[in-house]
């Protein structure tokens, strides 16, 4: 493993050494929103908006159980690989093992939490009377999948920082294949309806996280998860924390922001938040593919960073800039053209398609740059930049996108003008994020050959 680290991060050609990192992120990425998708795709079969609806609002609740596991994914990747990196093998599985315990201990007591307050939450989150019992009954049911959800952000994040891509890949596909395959089953077949879909969807990351352990606990893998490798002294906590904790603020405040917006929204009905969480699964089309850019190469850049290669480390940065800038081109053409039957595959009620289909081409139009922004966030989370990387993270869907919301809603409120603040939003985040990187590049390398 050790060779094969060696061999993709250090020796290959950079055009080599990224699309090998790249494409199975990007793979993963979409089996992510396949595996997203599909639950509402087949959840629209049921020809039930309610029932969109009610999965619509509790995506972001787990949205905030995905960033735990990316605070120990992300963070983890970065500190592993830059460990790595270093020749510190030792402590790259200590920093595994602390990462897998930490997550698994917050995914039990947050899976208990939501079995006891699901109802309030679902009430928190913006159901009404006709999608509250949807709601509740998906999030108590997929609450049982919150241990296994962390464990395979995080592992499927950590295990790319020792070269290995395609096993993260792999781990990705088991678990939503499964999803896909039972989705159409219990929904469809066996009529379980939501019930059906959260089923699935804890089956999917049971399989996935299955599948990671086994890796792990082979002979080949770099990392562990032996509870007596476990280690939190010799800054392994706070180097996981110090990229992770920013990492999962900006999944928290995207939850959190989802949240404000489907509750502005539902003012104008159901069928506006219906077709408010279908435009965002469209739009996850372009944004997965480039998040894909961004998390393959977190590692690589991770890597080299650690060994004090910095020609290396601009020109893979360079490469993947332009990659990410030429896929951000013809993935916006490609949904905003395609928008009507990407929309009208999973909403029949002519209202809320309606509604969807406005809301997907508003959300496209952050597709040209949104490559950029991914790309800058991971290059600054390879260095171990801290604070640029907090600033970053709880600007763009905290600081920057919450008051443009509320400011649309007081003077222009309408559904149109509330879904216009995730293109402004991302635009400035986008500018934001390469003043930081300059600035963190400028401190970081300025001792580096």
């Amino acid at each position: 493993m050790k060779d094969n680290t060696t061999e993709i991060f250090r020796d290959a050609p950079v055009p080599k050494a990224v699309m090998s990192n790249v494409i199975p992120s990007i793979i993963s990425m979409l089996m992510v929103l396949v595996y997203n998708l599909a639950d509402t795709f087949f959840i629209g079969q049921t020809n039930n908006p309610y029932m969109v609806a009610a999965v619509s609002l509790a995506t972001p609740a787990f949205l905030i159980f995905m960033a735990i596991g990316m605070l120990f994914g992300i963070g983890g990747t970065s500190l592993i690989s830059r460990m790595l990196g270093e020749g510190k093998a030792e402590s790259a599985r200590n920093a595994s093992s602390f990462c897998f315990w930490c997550g698994i201990t917050i995914g039990v007591i947050s899976m208990v939490l939501i079995w006891i307050f699901s109802t309030p939450l679902a009430r928190l989150i913006g159901a009404s009377d006709d999608t509250l019992g949807y709601t509740s009954q998906y999030l108590t049911i997929v609450a049982t999948a919150i241990p296994f959800l962390i464990m395979s952000n995080i592992f499927s994040n950590i295990i790319r920082a020792e070269g290995n891509a395609n096993k993260a890949m792999l781990g990705m596909i088991i678990g939503n294949l499964i999803n896909i395959i039972f989705d159409p089953v219990m929904i469809l077949f066996l009529g379980w309806n939501v019930a059906g879909a959260a089923i699935a969807t804890v089956l999917g990351n049971v399989f996935s996280s299955m599948f990671y352990l086994f890796h792990l606990a082979s002979p080949n893998s770099m990392l562990s998860i032996n509870i007596r490798d476990f280690k939190a002294r010799d800054r392994i906590a706070t180097g996981v924390f110090a990229i992770g904790i920013p990492a999962s603020l900006n999944s928290i405040l995207m939850s959190v922001s989802n949240i404000f917006i489907n509750n502005l929204m539902a003012k104008h009905g159901d069928m506006a938040v219906a077709g408010l969480g279908v435009a965002m699964k469209v739009n996850m089309i372009v944004v997965m593919l480039l998040i894909g850019v961004g998390t393959g190469i977190q590692p690589l850049l991770g890597y080299c960073y650690g060994a004090g290669n910095r020609k290396r480390y601009l020109a893979v940065l360079k490469f993947s800039l332009i990659l990410a800038l030429c896929m951000s081109a013809v993935m916006t053409v490609i949904c905003y053209a395609g928008a009507g039957p990407l929309v009208r595959t999973f909403l029949e009620n002519e209202d809320a398609f309606t509604f969807g289909m406005t809301f997907a081409r508003i959300y496209i139009y952050s597709g040209p740059i949104l490559g950029v922004l991914f790309v800058m966030i991971n290059a600054i989370q390879s260095v171990g930049a801290a604070l640029p990387s907090l600033i970053l993270s709880i600007s763009r869907q905290g600081l920057l996108y919450l008051p443009i919301l509320f400011t649309i809603n007081a003077l222009f409120n309408s559904p149109r003008n509330l879904a216009m603040t995730q293109p402004l939003t991302d635009y400035l985040a986008t500018l934001l994020s390469v003043v930081l990187f300059i600035i963190t590049y400028k401190k970081y390398f300025q001792d580096m050959d």
